[in-house]
C-alpha cells in the first residue's frame, strides 16, 4: 500500500466521525421533531431521586471497575505501582477518553504523564493502552453476541439499515472473540513484534479475565442508563443491556467523541413508537450527565489535588535540600581542615 493511499484512508477515517454525527443529528431531529425543549427538561426532572442515586452508585462502581483495566494491564507488562496510583490513572484516563473520544490519544496522554512519573517505561504504557483496548473490546463483543439472542428482532423492524448493521456486528464480534481466544491457545507463551515493541500473547485465563472485566464494565454503565430510563418504559434488563452495548459499540465505531448523537439515535429508533421519546431522550441526557460529566469533574478535582500535593512535596524537598546543603558543606570543609 502506497503512502498516498495510507494518507487517504487516514483522512477518510478522521472525517467519518463528522459524517456519522451529521446522520445521527438528522435522526435525532426526526425522532424528536414533535417535542419541545421544555418537554425534555420536564422528562429529566421527572426521574425519581431514588433512581438518580442508584444511577450514581452504579456509575461509581463502574469507574472502579474501569480502574481495574489499568491494574490488569500493569500486571500484563510486569509494572508495579501503589494501588491508588493505578486507580487514579484509570479513573482519570477513562473520564477524559469517554468524553473526548479517541481513547489512545486522549486517555493515553494523561496516562503517559502519570505513569512515566511513576517510572513505567513509555513502551510499556503503549502496551498497557493496547491491552486495555482489547479488554473493553472483548467485554463489549461478548455482550453483543449474547444480546443478539436476547433482543427481539422486531425492535429493529423500523430500520433496515440498523437491522443489517446488527447482523454484521454480531458476526464480526463473534469472529473476533473466537480469533482472540484461539490466538491465546495456539500462540501460548509466545510474543508478537509490532514495530519496535514486542507484545506477549496473553494466556487463555488472562483473556477470560479480560472478558469478564469488560462485561462488568458494560453492565454497570448500562445500569446507569437503566435506572434513568425504567420510570418511562418497561423493558427487561437482559434485552436492555444487549441494546445498550450495541448502541455503545456503534458510537465507538462511529469515531464521534462519546458517541454523541449516534448512541441516542439507536435507542430512539429501537424503542417502540408508543414510548414517549421526549422522556427517553431526557433519560439519555441524565445518563450523559451522570456517567460522563460528573466523573470528568470529579476526576479533574482529584488530579488537581494530586498535582498540588506533589508540588508541595517537591517544594518541601527543595527547601530541605537548601537547608542541609550548607551544613554538609561546612562538615566537609571541617573534615578536610582536620585532615590537614
Amino acid at each position: 500500500m502506497s503512502t498516498r493511499t495510507k494518507r487517504l484512508i487516514k483522512k477518510i477515517i478522521s472525517y467519518s466521525g463528522i459524517l456519522f454525527f451529521a446522520l445521527a443529528a438528522g435522526m435525532l431531529w426526526w425522532q424528536l421533531r414533535t417535542y419541545s425543549l421544555s418537554d425534555i427538561a420536564h422528562a429529566i426532572l421527572d426521574i425519581p431521586f431514588t433512581n438518580l442515586v442508584l444511577a450514581a452508585m452504579a456509575c461509581l462502581a463502574g469507574y472502579l471497575v474501569l480502574s481495574l483495566y489499568d491494574c490488569l494491564a500493569l500486571k500484563y507488562v510486569g509494572g508495579r505501582v501503589s494501588w491508588w496510583k493505578w486507580m487514579l490513572a484509570g479513573m482519570l484516563g477513562f473520564a477524559i477518553s469517554n468524553n473526548a473520544g479517541h481513547a489512545v490519544v486522549s486517555g493515553g496522554a494523561i496516562r503517559y504523564r502519570l505513569y512515566t512519573r511513576w517510572r513505567i517505561r513509555a513502551g510499556d504504557i503503549v502496551k498497557m493502552l493496547t491491552f486495555s483496548g482489547f479488554t473493553y473490546f472483548l467485554g463489549a463483543s461478548a455482550i453483543v453476541v449474547i444480546g443478539y439472542f436476547l433482543i427481539p428482532r422486531s425492535m429493529f423492524d423500523g430500520s433496515v439499515g440498523l437491522s443489517i448493521g446488527l447482523n454484521a456486528m454480531f458476526a464480526f464480534c463473534l469472529a473476533a472473540l473466537l480469533a482472540y481466544f484461539a490466538t491465546t491457545i495456539i500462540f501460548d507463551d509466545k510474543s508478537i513484534k509490532i514495530g519496535n515493541l514486542r507484545f506477549q500473547v496473553p494466556t487463555t485465563s488472562t483473556a477470560f479475565t479480560q472478558t469478564v472485566l469488560g462485561i462488568a464494565d458494560s453492565v454497570l454503565a448500562g445500569l446507569v442508563l437503566y435506572f434513568c430510563m425504567i420510570p418511562f418504559v418497561e423493558i427487561p434488563f437482559t434485552t436492555f443491556i444487549g441494546l445498550f452495548v450495541i448502541a455503545q459499540s456503534t458510537g465507538v465505531f462511529s469515531q464521534v467523541p462519546g458517541g454523541i448523537g449516534v448512541f441516542e439515535s439507536v435507542f430512539l429508533v429501537a424503542l417502540p413508537d408508543s414510548v414517549d421519546k421526549a422522556n427517553i431522550f431526557g433519560a439519555l441526557l441524565a445518563y450523559r450527565i451522570i456517567y460522563y460529566v460528573l466523573p470528568l469533574i470529579g476526576s479533574g478535582i482529584l488530579f488537581f489535588v494530586y498535582e498540588r500535593w506533589l508540588r508541595s512535596r517537591v517544594k518541601k524537598w527543595i527547601n530541605d535540600a537548601k537547608e542541609k546543603i550548607p551544613t554538609k558543606i561546612k562538615q566537609i570543609k571541617s573534615w578536610e581542615k582536620n585532615k590537614k
